[in-house]
């Protein structure tokens, strides 16, 4: 036969009041040189889109060239295939 074992007393567990975490306070607080860095990024990205505006307005009256002389020739083609013979083009002169 089997012997049993002896039941353990339950553990009672008392709880403490956490004590209030101090560098979560600083880490919410941006500090002058993060600014300084979110503003670069900031001014990087701003040049970097009108950049690509600008590329994009190139090429998009590039196809209207294209499109323009292909009609007075009478060939006929697409708008997207002016467009991507225009992209061609733009991206050529910028290299």
């Amino acid at each position: 036969m089997a012997t049993k074992k002896a039941a353990t007393p339950a553990k009672t567990t008392t709880k403490k009041a956490a004590a209030p975490k101090a560098a979560a306070t600083k880490a919410t607080k941006p500090t002058a040189k993060a600014e300084t860095v979110k503003a670069k990024v900031k001014s990087a990205e701003k040049k970097v889109v009108n950049k690509v505006k600008d590329i994009e307005a190139l090429i998009r009256r590039k196809a209207e060239e294209i499109y323009h002389a292909r009609v007075a020739k009478g060939v006929h083609g697409t708008p997207e295939s002016d467009w991507i013979q225009a992209e061609k083009e733009v991206k050529a002169k910028k290299k």
